[in-house]
């Protein structure tokens, strides 16, 4: 698979873009570090492009990205009228290519950072497939269409923070398509466990109600977060709980008891004990950090 991995923020930034109809016979335009990437949509016909020393042929349906720093050239005209939608685009961020798909990278059940960069800006990978068989041609194609649309106003603020909008919707389809292809069943059941117990972290949630909710056997709900998260569920809730409680000590004036409610403790003392047992210092000592002047 050839894989183009970016850090993002910053996100990739929209240039501009096209639709062009190519006749029976005619090529694509053969261009060397052009330092812009290139996605290019076919519609309908087929494309015939070289990348350094790849070649595609990238039919109605399909999705090519060229790089920025490499050589790409047509490697035979088209055999019939074929149309694509190209897009140039940049990033300002790290990137890089490669032929294997990094390991799944999940958001940890608790930010693993100190206190001083919780409200820093995080960054993440996006990953997009270079080549792709697109599994919903039509989705992509309809955010492509209007972003082509704008572009006789994209003289215009705001049409052109439309046509970033819908750039980043084109982006999010293509990187959806590469995440479902690697979504194994139990990925997506410890997923789905996941956001169950963040979505409903207030409540009373134990291993029997949570299987009855996914409709899977508790047994298997665990493994599967064991496998993906290195926690079992419950591990995993009493982690996040503590996590949304140190906020509440950060930005509220609440008192602990009605902290511990807030995310789902019965008792202030369990409570006290757990964030001790996490925190190394109480809730009281937590909340002090960002009290004294």
């Amino acid at each position: 698979m050839n894989l183009l991995e970016f850090t993002i923020p910053p996100l990739l930034s929209y240039i501009t873009a096209g639709y062009t109809i190519f006749a029976e016979g005619d090529r694509h335009v053969s261009r060397r570090n052009i330092r812009v990437f290139d996605l290019l949509v076919v519609t309908k016909g087929c494309l015939y492009i070289g990348e350094e020393e790849r070649l595609y042929e990238v039919n109605a349906g399909c999705a090519l990205i060229l790089r920025p720093d490499c050589y790409h050239y047509a490697t035979e005209g088209c055999k019939e009228t074929t149309e694509h939608y190209w897009v140039h685009f940049q990033t300002n961020g790290a990137w890089t290519a490669t032929d294997t798909a990094p390991p799944r990278q999940h958001t940890e059940p608790y930010d693993a950072q100190t206190e001083s960069q919780k409200f820093d800006t995080r960054s993440f990978p996006l990953g997009l497939p270079q080549f792709a068989k697109l599994p919903h041609p039509g989705k992509l194609e309809e955010s492509l269409e209007q972003l082509v649309s704008l572009e006789p106003e994209a003289h215009l603020s705001a049409s052109q923070f439309k046509q970033q909008l819908l750039f980043q919707e084109a982006l999010r389809i293509l990187a959806t398509g590469l995440e479902s292809g690697r979504t194994t069943p139990a990925t997506a059941c410890a997923e789905q466990a996941a956001a169950y117990l963040r979505s409903r972290y207030r409540e009373p949630i134990t291993a029997h109600t949570l299987g009855e909710a996914l409709n899977f056997h508790p047994v298997y709900v665990a493994r599967c977060m064991n496998k993906e998260y290195g926690s079992s569920p419950m591990e995993y809730l009493l982690r996040y709980r503590i996590e949304q409680s140190k906020l509440l000590l950060m930005q509220t004036d609440y008192t602990i008891a009605r902290i511990a409610e807030e995310v789902g403790f019965n008792q202030a003392p369990y409570f006290s004990s757990c964030f001790l047992k996490f925190e190394g210092i109480s809730p009281r000592q937590y909340r002090q950090r960002f009290s004294q002047g």
